[in-house]
């Protein structure tokens, strides 16, 4: 058998989310974020099936992101958020680069010179994340140097939240404030952006006030919400309630499934893997699945995940291994060996989505489907 579990990717459910995006926000353009491999989704097949609806921009992490896209045959604007070197790349490619700081901006405008080749870059500004970007304090007279650089055009500006949810808007707002502030010196300056942006997924969902030229979203377009939908209808009101019905449309385009390895009647006492962390209760029947934590299924769901099997949630027992997965299927009638397993996503009405499991693992949504998705083997289907 083939190792790991298969991702099946619904292509029709992220074209029904950037639908929901625009919708949402009516954005004119929708930078839409295809990193990491599409969060797991895969790149190629979400980047052409994203463009075929209409999106004329993506965003990667990376040039090698990027020129896997272009070498696909994609036919669109690529911003590449963070590779500062391989500067030939993006004139050979035609990437459009982001300048963190004024040094990488004169490397570009070098290049552009010597091939006599003029190149737009987007300035990022750090508004209060703290991991890259321009300074406040020193943006205006850098970014307006730049500006005056040869071959250089200032076609973007952007910025990136630290926290856009809706439990306190304080600290998102004042990041708007900057933005807005430096964008209007700029402008004053006769340096005009063509795009600016700054809404991810979070603001595009709480933060109207930061969609700007574009909006940016990535973890919404494979039908997620960054935020608990709960939390969204709870505080909602007015436009804010029109959104929240809009969020409510987000269809997960990732099943992760896998398949009953091999069932085992055990009796009550029987310890089950590792450091016997779960010891049978009664006479049990224990399903084991070929999937582990090296197939990016969280080591951290041990005794605290459920996994779907003939529509009824089955708990994951023991600890999981590198291999290897247990789950206690005393309470399923008929169950059998070679049994379909839903670890992720939806089947008969019941449900597991990435929130539920990342918030059982302790950590994000993000990282369960960039972990999942890469780890399995992809199957796609269309409308």
């Amino acid at each position: 058998m083939d190792r790991g579990p298969i991702a099946e990717i619904d292509l029709s459910a992220i074209a029904n989310n950037f639908r929901a995006v625009k919708k949402i926000t009516g954005a004119g353009t929708v930078i839409t974020v295809v990193k990491a491999d599409g969060y797991g989704h895969g790149a190629v097949e979400v980047a052409r099936r994203l463009i075929k609806e209409g999106a004329a921009c993506l965003a990667v992490a990376y040039t090698s992101e990027a020129i896997t896209l272009k070498r696909a045959g994609l036919k669109a604007q690529i911003i590449v958020l963070f590779d500062k070197d391989n500067i030939e790349d993006y004139f050979k490619y035609s990437l459009i680069p982001v300048a963190h700081d004024t040094k990488t901006a004169l490397r570009f405008s070098k290049e552009a010179k010597a091939r006599k080749q003029n190149i737009g870059l987007h300035i990022k500004i750090d508004t209060g994340m703290g991991r890259l970007g321009f300074d406040m304090k020193d943006a205006e007279k850098e970014i307006s140097a730049i500006g005056k650089m040869d071959f250089i055009k200032i076609a973007g500006l952007m910025s990136h939240f630290s926290d856009a949810d809706l439990h306190d808007r304080s600290y998102a707002l004042m990041q708007v404030e900057r933005f807005k502030n430096i964008k209007n010196t700029l402008v004053r300056k006769g340096i005009k952006p063509l795009l600016c942006h700054m809404a991810n997924s979070a603001a595009v969902m709480t933060l109207p006030e930061s969609y700007f030229d574009a909006v940016r979203p990535g973890l919404m377009l494979y039908g997620c919400s960054p935020i608990k939908a709960s939390g969204v209808r709870r505080q909602a009101s007015g436009r804010n309630a029109h959104r929240s019905s809009l969020i409510a449309q987000l269809v997960p385009a990732m099943t992760v499934k896998t398949k009953i390895l091999s069932l085992r009647r055990v009796q009550k006492g029987t310890p089950i893997s590792y450091g016997r962390t779960f010891i049978t209760t009664r006479e049990s029947l224990i399903a084991v699945l070929p999937v582990g934590y090296a197939d990016g299924y969280p080591r951290a769901l041990s005794n605290n995940a459920e996994v779907i099997i003939r529509g009824k949630r089955a708990p994951v027992v023991g600890r999981i291994c590198m291999d290897t997965t247990m789950a206690d299927v005393t309470e399923i009638r008929g169950v059998s060996e070679g049994d379909a397993v839903v670890l992720l996503g939806k089947n008969k009405n019941i449900a597991i989505t990435a929130f539920e499991l990342a918030e059982k693992a302790g950590t994000i949504p993000y990282e369960i489907l960039t972990s999942l998705g890469n780890k399995s083997q992809r199957v796609y289907h269309n409308d």
